[in-house]
Protein backbone atom coordinates (compact mmCIF):
# COMPACT_ATOMS: atom_id res chain seq x y z
CA UNK A 1 0.00 0.00 0.00
CA UNK A 2 2.88 2.36 0.73
CA UNK A 3 4.28 1.90 -2.78
CA UNK A 4 0.84 2.41 -4.35
CA UNK A 5 0.27 5.59 -2.36
CA UNK A 6 3.68 7.00 -3.32
CA UNK A 7 3.07 6.15 -6.98
CA UNK A 8 -0.36 7.82 -7.05
CA UNK A 9 0.75 10.89 -5.08
CA UNK A 10 3.84 11.43 -7.21
CA UNK A 11 1.97 11.11 -10.49
CA UNK A 12 -0.78 13.48 -9.36
CA UNK A 13 1.86 16.04 -8.40
CA UNK A 14 3.56 15.61 -11.78
CA UNK A 15 0.25 16.08 -13.61
CA UNK A 16 -0.47 19.32 -11.73
CA UNK A 17 3.00 20.76 -12.37
CA UNK A 18 2.99 19.83 -16.06
CA UNK A 19 -0.52 21.25 -16.56
CA UNK A 20 0.66 24.57 -15.14
CA UNK A 21 3.73 24.54 -17.40
CA UNK A 22 1.59 23.75 -20.45
CA UNK A 23 -0.91 26.54 -19.67
CA UNK A 24 1.98 29.02 -19.65
CA UNK A 25 3.95 27.72 -22.64
CA UNK A 26 1.07 27.42 -25.12
CA UNK A 27 -0.02 31.09 -25.11
CA UNK A 28 3.59 32.28 -24.78
CA UNK A 29 4.52 30.47 -28.02
CA UNK A 30 1.36 31.65 -29.78
CA UNK A 31 0.13 28.13 -30.52
CA UNK A 32 -3.46 27.64 -31.56
CA UNK A 33 -5.51 25.13 -29.54
CA UNK A 34 -6.26 22.02 -31.60
CA UNK A 35 -3.30 22.43 -33.97
CA UNK A 36 -0.66 19.74 -34.46
CA UNK A 37 1.96 22.14 -33.08
CA UNK A 38 -0.08 22.56 -29.93
CA UNK A 39 -0.58 18.80 -29.70
CA UNK A 40 3.15 18.18 -30.12
CA UNK A 41 3.91 20.68 -27.33
CA UNK A 42 1.35 18.93 -25.11
CA UNK A 43 2.93 15.54 -25.88
CA UNK A 44 6.49 16.80 -25.30
CA UNK A 45 5.65 18.52 -22.01
CA UNK A 46 3.98 15.41 -20.60
CA UNK A 47 6.36 12.95 -22.31
CA UNK A 48 9.65 14.54 -21.32
CA UNK A 49 8.36 16.37 -18.25
CA UNK A 50 7.08 13.24 -16.56
CA UNK A 51 10.28 11.35 -17.36
CA UNK A 52 12.60 14.05 -16.02
CA UNK A 53 10.56 14.80 -12.90
CA UNK A 54 10.65 11.06 -12.13
CA UNK A 55 14.43 11.12 -12.66
CA UNK A 56 14.95 14.02 -10.25
CA UNK A 57 12.75 12.33 -7.65
CA UNK A 58 14.28 8.90 -8.24
CA UNK A 59 16.60 8.76 -5.22
CA UNK A 60 13.95 9.88 -2.77
CA UNK A 61 11.29 7.59 -4.24
CA UNK A 62 13.66 4.62 -4.38
CA UNK A 63 14.65 4.94 -0.73
CA UNK A 64 11.06 5.25 0.39
CA UNK A 65 9.61 2.53 -1.83
CA UNK A 66 12.03 -0.21 -0.71
CA UNK A 67 12.69 1.16 2.78
CA UNK A 68 16.42 1.58 2.08
CA UNK A 69 18.61 2.74 4.96
CA UNK A 70 21.46 4.98 3.81
CA UNK A 71 24.79 4.26 5.49
CA UNK A 72 26.04 7.55 6.95
CA UNK A 73 28.10 6.34 9.92
CA UNK A 74 28.99 2.66 9.50
CA UNK A 75 27.81 0.58 12.46
CA UNK A 76 29.29 -2.74 11.37
CA UNK A 77 32.31 -4.04 9.52
CA UNK A 78 30.07 -5.00 6.57
CA UNK A 79 28.77 -1.44 6.24
CA UNK A 80 32.33 -0.05 6.37
CA UNK A 81 33.39 -2.53 3.70
CA UNK A 82 30.42 -1.54 1.48
CA UNK A 83 31.25 2.16 1.76
CA UNK A 84 34.95 1.63 1.11
CA UNK A 85 34.27 -0.64 -1.87
CA UNK A 86 31.87 1.82 -3.54
CA UNK A 87 34.23 4.74 -2.80
CA UNK A 88 37.13 2.90 -4.45
CA UNK A 89 35.06 1.93 -7.48
CA UNK A 90 33.52 5.39 -7.87
CA UNK A 91 37.00 6.96 -7.85
CA UNK A 92 38.23 4.47 -10.44
CA UNK A 93 35.16 5.13 -12.62
CA UNK A 94 35.52 8.91 -12.30
CA UNK A 95 32.18 9.66 -10.64
CA UNK A 96 31.20 11.31 -7.39
CA UNK A 97 30.71 9.17 -4.30
CA UNK A 98 27.15 7.75 -4.40
CA UNK A 99 24.99 7.30 -1.36
CA UNK A 100 25.16 3.67 -0.26
CA UNK A 101 22.13 1.94 1.23
CA UNK A 102 20.88 -1.48 2.31
CA UNK A 103 17.25 -2.58 1.99
CA UNK A 104 15.55 -5.62 3.47
CA UNK A 105 14.62 -8.20 0.81
CA UNK A 106 15.28 -11.95 0.48
CA UNK A 107 16.12 -11.68 -3.23
CA UNK A 108 19.67 -11.11 -4.46
CA UNK A 109 19.50 -7.68 -6.03
CA UNK A 110 20.99 -4.21 -6.13
CA UNK A 111 20.22 -1.04 -8.05
CA UNK A 112 21.58 2.39 -8.87
CA UNK A 113 19.57 5.53 -9.46
CA UNK A 114 19.93 9.30 -9.34
CA UNK A 115 19.71 12.42 -11.47
CA UNK A 116 23.42 12.67 -12.33
CA UNK A 117 26.78 10.94 -12.09
CA UNK A 118 27.63 12.97 -9.01
CA UNK A 119 24.27 12.65 -7.24
CA UNK A 120 23.39 8.98 -7.20
CA UNK A 121 22.43 6.07 -4.98
CA UNK A 122 23.64 2.49 -4.89
CA UNK A 123 21.47 0.13 -2.84
CA UNK A 124 21.94 -3.57 -2.14
CA UNK A 125 19.47 -6.06 -0.72
CA UNK A 126 20.05 -7.97 2.50
CA UNK A 127 19.52 -11.15 0.49
CA UNK A 128 22.43 -10.31 -1.80
CA UNK A 129 24.75 -9.71 1.15
CA UNK A 130 23.71 -12.99 2.75
CA UNK A 131 23.87 -15.23 -0.34
CA UNK A 132 26.89 -13.90 -2.26
CA UNK A 133 30.54 -13.91 -1.18
CA UNK A 134 32.41 -10.63 -1.04
CA UNK A 135 34.07 -10.99 -4.42
CA UNK A 136 30.66 -11.45 -6.04
CA UNK A 137 29.12 -8.54 -4.13
CA UNK A 138 32.01 -6.31 -5.21
CA UNK A 139 31.30 -7.27 -8.84
CA UNK A 140 27.62 -6.40 -8.41
CA UNK A 141 28.55 -3.04 -6.86
CA UNK A 142 30.92 -2.40 -9.78
CA UNK A 143 28.06 -3.17 -12.18
CA UNK A 144 25.89 -0.52 -10.50
CA UNK A 145 28.73 2.02 -10.37
CA UNK A 146 29.25 1.40 -14.10
CA UNK A 147 25.59 2.26 -14.72
CA UNK A 148 26.27 5.60 -13.02
CA UNK A 149 29.53 6.19 -14.92
CA UNK A 150 27.82 5.40 -18.24
CA UNK A 151 25.07 7.95 -17.51
CA UNK A 152 22.45 5.26 -18.05
CA UNK A 153 19.82 6.90 -15.86
CA UNK A 154 19.81 10.12 -17.90
CA UNK A 155 20.07 8.34 -21.25
CA UNK A 156 17.18 6.03 -20.46
CA UNK A 157 15.16 9.04 -19.31
CA UNK A 158 15.79 10.80 -22.64
CA UNK A 159 14.76 7.71 -24.61
CA UNK A 160 11.67 7.28 -22.44
CA UNK A 161 10.81 10.95 -22.97
CA UNK A 162 11.06 10.61 -26.76
CA UNK A 163 8.90 7.49 -26.94
CA UNK A 164 6.39 8.97 -24.46
CA UNK A 165 6.10 12.06 -26.65
CA UNK A 166 5.45 10.08 -29.82
CA UNK A 167 2.99 7.72 -28.10
CA UNK A 168 0.94 10.66 -26.76
CA UNK A 169 1.15 12.60 -30.04
CA UNK A 170 0.38 9.71 -32.41
CA UNK A 171 -2.50 8.38 -30.28
CA UNK A 172 -4.26 11.75 -30.18
CA UNK A 173 -3.47 12.64 -33.79
CA UNK A 174 -4.82 9.30 -35.06
CA UNK A 175 -7.89 9.56 -32.82
CA UNK A 176 -8.49 13.04 -34.26
CA UNK A 177 -8.23 11.71 -37.82
CA UNK A 178 -10.71 8.91 -37.00
CA UNK A 179 -13.05 11.45 -35.45
CA UNK A 180 -12.84 13.76 -38.50
CA UNK A 181 -13.38 10.85 -40.89
CA UNK A 182 -16.50 9.66 -39.07
CA UNK A 183 -17.85 13.19 -38.85
CA UNK A 184 -17.23 13.78 -42.56
CA UNK A 185 -19.03 10.58 -43.56
CA UNK A 186 -22.03 11.27 -41.36
CA UNK A 187 -24.69 13.56 -42.80
CA UNK A 188 -25.91 14.35 -39.32
CA UNK A 189 -22.54 15.74 -38.28
CA UNK A 190 -21.61 12.84 -35.99
CA UNK A 191 -18.19 11.63 -34.99
CA UNK A 192 -16.68 10.33 -31.80
CA UNK A 193 -18.30 11.60 -28.64
CA UNK A 194 -16.21 12.77 -25.70
CA UNK A 195 -16.03 9.41 -23.94
CA UNK A 196 -15.61 7.52 -27.20
CA UNK A 197 -12.76 9.80 -28.30
CA UNK A 198 -10.83 9.34 -25.05
CA UNK A 199 -11.55 5.61 -25.17
CA UNK A 200 -9.91 5.45 -28.62
CA UNK A 201 -6.98 7.52 -27.33
CA UNK A 202 -6.46 5.14 -24.41
CA UNK A 203 -6.56 2.07 -26.67
CA UNK A 204 -4.10 3.66 -29.12
CA UNK A 205 -1.77 4.72 -26.31
CA UNK A 206 -1.74 1.13 -25.03
CA UNK A 207 -0.94 -0.23 -28.50
CA UNK A 208 1.73 2.38 -29.26
CA UNK A 209 3.07 2.04 -25.70
CA UNK A 210 3.62 -1.70 -26.17
CA UNK A 211 5.49 -1.06 -29.42
CA UNK A 212 7.53 1.72 -27.81
CA UNK A 213 8.43 -0.50 -24.85
CA UNK A 214 10.20 -2.88 -27.26
CA UNK A 215 12.56 -0.02 -28.20
CA UNK A 216 13.13 0.99 -24.58
CA UNK A 217 13.75 -2.58 -23.45
CA UNK A 218 16.22 -3.15 -26.32
CA UNK A 219 18.27 -0.20 -25.11
CA UNK A 220 17.94 -1.42 -21.52
CA UNK A 221 19.44 -4.78 -22.47
CA UNK A 222 22.35 -3.10 -24.29
CA UNK A 223 23.23 -1.00 -21.25
CA UNK A 224 23.27 -4.15 -19.11
CA UNK A 225 25.99 -5.59 -21.35
CA UNK A 226 27.94 -2.31 -21.02
CA UNK A 227 27.55 -2.28 -17.23
CA UNK A 228 28.72 -5.91 -17.06
CA UNK A 229 31.78 -4.97 -19.11
CA UNK A 230 32.40 -1.99 -16.83
CA UNK A 231 32.20 -4.25 -13.78
CA UNK A 232 34.66 -6.66 -15.39
CA UNK A 233 37.06 -3.77 -15.87
CA UNK A 234 36.71 -2.61 -12.27
CA UNK A 235 36.63 -5.97 -10.48
CA UNK A 236 37.71 -8.60 -12.98
CA UNK A 237 35.94 -10.73 -15.54
CA UNK A 238 35.70 -13.88 -13.44
CA UNK A 239 34.17 -12.06 -10.46
CA UNK A 240 31.34 -10.70 -12.60
CA UNK A 241 30.77 -14.09 -14.22
CA UNK A 242 30.62 -15.71 -10.77
CA UNK A 243 28.04 -13.13 -9.60
CA UNK A 244 25.85 -13.78 -12.65
CA UNK A 245 26.14 -17.55 -12.13
CA UNK A 246 24.96 -17.05 -8.56
CA UNK A 247 21.95 -15.07 -9.80
CA UNK A 248 20.68 -18.13 -11.68
CA UNK A 249 19.27 -19.37 -8.38
CA UNK A 250 17.67 -16.03 -7.54
CA UNK A 251 13.99 -15.54 -6.84
CA UNK A 252 11.83 -13.22 -9.00
CA UNK A 253 12.77 -9.54 -8.73
CA UNK A 254 10.54 -7.56 -6.39
CA UNK A 255 11.75 -4.19 -7.68
CA UNK A 256 9.24 -2.13 -9.64
CA UNK A 257 9.28 0.31 -12.54
CA UNK A 258 12.60 2.02 -13.28
CA UNK A 259 14.20 0.38 -10.22
CA UNK A 260 13.73 -3.03 -11.83
CA UNK A 261 15.41 -1.77 -15.01
CA UNK A 262 18.46 -0.69 -13.00
CA UNK A 263 18.66 -3.74 -10.76
CA UNK A 264 21.33 -6.37 -11.26
CA UNK A 265 18.53 -8.89 -11.75
CA UNK A 266 15.35 -8.20 -13.73
CA UNK A 267 11.97 -9.84 -14.14
CA UNK A 268 11.53 -12.92 -16.29
CA UNK A 269 8.84 -12.39 -18.96
CA UNK A 270 8.36 -15.04 -21.60
CA UNK A 271 9.37 -12.85 -24.56
CA UNK A 272 12.93 -11.49 -24.59
CA UNK A 273 11.70 -8.41 -26.50
CA UNK A 274 10.06 -7.18 -23.29
CA UNK A 275 12.95 -7.99 -20.94
CA UNK A 276 14.89 -5.14 -19.31
CA UNK A 277 17.83 -7.53 -18.80
CA UNK A 278 19.32 -10.05 -21.24
CA UNK A 279 19.17 -13.71 -20.19
CA UNK A 280 21.95 -14.52 -17.72
CA UNK A 281 23.54 -17.06 -20.07
CA UNK A 282 23.88 -14.41 -22.79
CA UNK A 283 25.43 -11.97 -20.31
CA UNK A 284 27.90 -14.60 -19.17
CA UNK A 285 28.79 -15.50 -22.74
CA UNK A 286 29.36 -11.82 -23.58
CA UNK A 287 31.72 -11.50 -20.59
CA UNK A 288 33.67 -14.57 -21.72
CA UNK A 289 34.39 -12.79 -25.00
CA UNK A 290 36.14 -9.93 -23.20
CA UNK A 291 39.90 -10.39 -23.34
Amino acid sequence: MKRVFLFIATNLAIMVVLSIVLSVLGPALGLQPGSYSSLLLFAAVFGFGGAFISLFLSKMMAKRSVGALVITSPRTEVESWLLNTVARQAKAAGVGMPEVAIYNSPEMNAFATGASKNSSLVAVSSGLLQQMDRREVEAVLAHEVSHIANGDMVTLTLIQGVVNTFVIFLARALAGIINSTLRGNNNQGGGLGGFAYYGVVIVLEIVFGILASIIVMWFSRQREYRADAGAAKLQGNQAMIAALQRLKGNRESQLEGSLMAFGISGAKPKAEWFMSHPPLDKRIEALKQIK
